[in-house]
């Protein structure tokens, strides 16, 4: 004689009220976060990483130096091609200049990254 088993969940199914919402959103967008930074500190996401970015020229962390490098030529260079990545001290100063002039200008105009 075969016996049926049923199966029950012990997760306790649906439940009146449980869960998310009808019509509200989980997902945080990319723009609420630059929002709320700038609510929070008054200035812009460009314009902080354009301090941070010259911060960490002056003090001369060339690790950091390069992951910001990375960051923006990803953002900038529309085109994937092949750099030379030799650092050298005068690399670092015309790199320095040129992010500098770039993310000036794109804090100005309020372009975001």
């Amino acid at each position: 004689m075969a016996t049926n088993k049923i199966k029950i969940s012990s997760r306790g199914g649906a439940r009146a009220g449980a869960g998310r919402p009808a019509g509200v959103s989980t997902k945080l967008s990319g723009q609420a976060i630059l929002d709320q930074i700038e609510m929070s500190t008054g200035r812009t996401y460009v314009e902080q990483l354009v301090d941070n970015y010259t911060n960490c020229l002056a003090e001369g962390d060339k690790g950091m130096i390069h992951q910001y490098d990375k960051l923006f030529l990803s953002k900038v260079v529309a085109d994937k091609v092949d750099l030379d990545l030799t650092v050298n001290d005068d690399l670092i100063e015309a790199k320095r200049l040129a992010f500098t002039a770039a993310l000036a200008a794109m804090a100005n105009r309020g372009t975001e990254i």
